[in-house]
C-alpha cells in the first residue's frame, strides 16, 4: 500500500490516489452461535423456524436493508464470540461468501469476522450435513423433493 506522504511527493499526473468508500453494513443476529434452533426476526421478537440436528458453529443473521435472491434480507454469518440474539453488529466488509442452494434458490451467506477465522473443513462438513438435513426435512414435512446443496466458500482478498 502506498502512503499518503509518498503520493504527496509526486505529481498528481503520475499517481492517482483512489478513495475507497466503505459501506457500513448492519448485521442483526437472529441465531446465536451453538444454537440448535434457527430463529427468524418477526415484528415483536424472534420465532423458532427450524430445529437442526447440529448446532450452528457461528452467529447467524441478516444484513439490514438488503434483499437476497430468496426475497428475504441477505444472510450473514458472523464468526467470533457468541453474540446474543438481537445484537446489531456494524461491519464494513465481508471476508467471503458461503455458496448455498436452498429449495432450488441461491441462498448465499456473507461471512464476517469478529476475531475468529474459519476452518474450511469444518465449514464444508457443517454445510454438507445441513444441506442433507434440509433435503430430508422438505421430503418429510412437505412431501416433496427439494434441491439443497453446499457449493463452496469464496474468500475475498483483504484490502
Amino acid at each position: 500500500m502506498i502512503s499518503d506522504t509518498y503520493l504527496k511527493n509526486y505529481s498528481a499526473k503520475r499517481f492517482i490516489k483512489k478513495e475507497v468508500d466503505y459501506c457500513i453494513m448492519k448485521i442483526r443476529i437472529e441465531t446465536p452461535k451453538f444454537s440448535f434452533f434457527k430463529y427468524q426476526k418477526v415484528d415483536d421478537g424472534y420465532k423458532r423456524v427450524l430445529f437442526s440436528p447440529i448446532p450452528t458453529i457461528f452467529n447467524y443473521g441478516f444484513i439490514e436493508d438488503t434483499l437476497g435472491d430468496d426475497g428475504m434480507e441477505e444472510d450473514a454469518i458472523v464468526l467470533g464470540p457468541r453474540l446474543p440474539q438481537g445484537t446489531l453488529v456494524k461491519l464494513t466488509n465481508a471476508g467471503g461468501v458461503v455458496r448455498f442452494v436452498d429449495d432450488s434458490v441461491q441462498d448465499d451467506k456473507k461471512v464476517f469476522y469478529l476475531g475468529d477465522r474459519y476452518s474450511e473443513k469444518l465449514f464444508g462438513l457443517y454445510f454438507r450435513i445441513y444441506a442433507l438435513f434440509k433435503r430430508f426435512r422438505y421430503l418429510l414435512f412437505e412431501r416433496r423433493i427439494a434441491e439443497c446443496r453446499f457449493e463452496g466458500i469464496e474468500l475475498f482478498e483483504e484490502k
